[in-house]
């Protein structure tokens, strides 16, 4: 146009003849097909963002809710807790023994006394172990005080990654392996979290006056320490698909594997009722308190129960005494039908186990773990007496230390191992925690407990040296 004037006005030339007006004025084709993709990609990104959201509100709602919050259904507060304590502003969870299989003891925690062990809950819980038979060093992120002598320890990988190097199972524990006095001394704890939690697992440890290692864990194992681990071992486990409902009877440290129970199955909203039982000596031994009450806010099939047999002196205002036949009874409606886990010390188990024989639990029912290392019978190894009868039993051979020995009646090959000098090492002495595997090249043995080995090392000639007693003469790589 400008053009157009100037020649116009200068006489250079005629008019340009003026064009046809266009149909669609100042709007060419490809305007219209930029303006189409344009709008085009603004609704993909519109699409994109909504779906995004939606997964969003979907990840929260799977997230736990915050059992510091007000009670989403009003559970009931535990029974006789004179008003549970505010719960602690991490989920630390409270000390807990070892797990295993029916009719066995668990793991042992201290010298010759019961330990403990515990873990932490969280996230989502594979039914198999990242790593099987895992062995390595965790680091320890962070130390609770749970009772007077009772400690969590949160324990981390050592490495970049966030993620435990294994999963477990809850009621699962963990061996450890500490150098104590020139020594290795080896002691297996109990996980108390719930396996969904997957940054770390937690070990909650009573201190024990004659526990060589409880001592040491708990006296002088500080933040930034490594700990030797393996596992995670026992068959001491329930993950709800076992039974319709499930009954916990824990005694003193014993809750640990329960609390790993419990707090999973409420993660997982299982609808089964979940009765836990629970007996200490007083208020200042209960462990995990807190925690329970937390647990019960948020899921109403969870049913705590807890008796004091000291209660003397303490504003106790629940059950009193040992466990008895009219507490559980009156506590577990239709008990005898019901799946049962009962873990604690020796004598307390014993005395459990009668107690729900008489109220028509079938043994298949029952599955038991116990805490501390059985006590060899006197005149074997591990004692200071001497047998007083020569030993009449099997010859043994020790192939790595070319010694060799008869065995006396009721000995394992452990026993005579140490009658012997012959340093297997060892932890628990059920069977459970698999640290005595040693190779049987000839000979046979039987053994009353071999949770512990799988059947590729059952295949191989693989024996548990606390559990293995010889038919004949045998000859072992040790």
């Amino acid at each position: 146009l400008a053009l157009d004037w100037f020649k116009r006005e200068m006489n250079l030339a005629s008019p340009i003849a003026p064009e046809a007006p266009s149909a669609r004025p100042g709007i060419a084709s490809f305007h219209l097909f930029a303006m189409a993709l344009l709008v085009v990609f603004a609704l993909a990104m519109v699409t994109m963002y909504f779906l995004k959201m939606r997964r969003t509100a979907a990840l929260f709602k799977r997230i736990e809710p915050d059992p510091d919050g007000p009670p989403p259904g009003g559970s009931p507060p535990l029974g006789g807790a004179p008003g549970p304590p505010a719960p602690k502003e991490s989920l630390v969870a409270g000390a807990i023994a070892p797990a295993a299989p029916t009719s066995s003891t668990a793991p042992s925690a201290s010298v010759p006394s019961p330990e403990a062990s515990s873990a932490i809950t969280v996230s989502q819980a594979p039914s198999t172990p990242v790593t099987a038979n895992w062995r390595g060093q965790l680091r320890v992120s962070s130390i609770v005080t749970e009772t007077p002598d009772v400690k969590t320890f949160r324990l981390v990988s050592t490495t970049d990654d966030r993620r435990l190097p294994f999963a477990f199972i809850p009621g699962q524990f963990l061996n450890t392996t500490f150098g104590i006095g020139g020594a290795r001394m080896n002691r297996s704890y109990s996980i108390s979290s719930s396996p969904t939690q997957r940054e770390y697992a937690e070990l909650t440890v009573r201190r024990e006056p004659r526990g060589a290692v409880s001592r040491h864990i708990v006296d002088l194992l500080k933040v930034g320490d490594h700990v030797e681990v393996g596992g995670p071992v026992g068959k001491f486990t329930f993950n709800g698909s076992e039974a319709d409902s499930i009954v916990l009877i824990a005694g003193g440290v014993g809750i640990t594997p329960m609390m790993s129970v419990a707090r999973y199955l409420t993660e997982q909203a299982w609808a089964g009722d979940i009765f836990l039982i629970y007996a200490c000596r007083t208020p200042a031994d209960f462990i995990f308190a807190n925690e329970l009450a937390a647990l019960q806010r948020v899921n109403p099939r969870l049913h705590v129960t807890v008796t004091m047999s000291r209660p003397e002196g303490n504003d106790w205002q629940g059950p009193r005494g040992r466990l008895s036949k009219d507490l559980l009874a009156q506590t577990v409606p239709n008990l005898a039908a019901r799946r049962v886990q009962l873990c604690g010390p020796p004598l307390m188990m014993e005395a459990t186990k009668a107690l729900l024989t008489a109220l028509g639990v079938a043994p298949e029912q029952l599955k038991t773990e116990a805490f501390g290392t059985p006590k060899p019978a006197p005149g074997t190894a591990g004692t200071t007496a001497k047998p007083t009868v020569a030993a009449s039993g099997p010859l043994v051979t020790f192939s790595k230390n070319n010694k060799s020995a008869k065995i006396h009646d009721g000995q394992t090959i452990l026993d005579l191992s140490e009658e012997l000098a012959i340093g297997i090492e060892f932890s628990c002495r059920v069977g459970t925690c698999g640290m005595c595997k040693v190779k049987l090249t000839s000979g046979e043995v039987e053994m009353a407990v071999e949770d512990a080995l799988s059947p590729d090392e059952k295949t191989n000639g693989i024996i548990l040296a606390c559990q293995a007693k010889p038919k004949a003469a045998v000859t072992v790589e040790a």
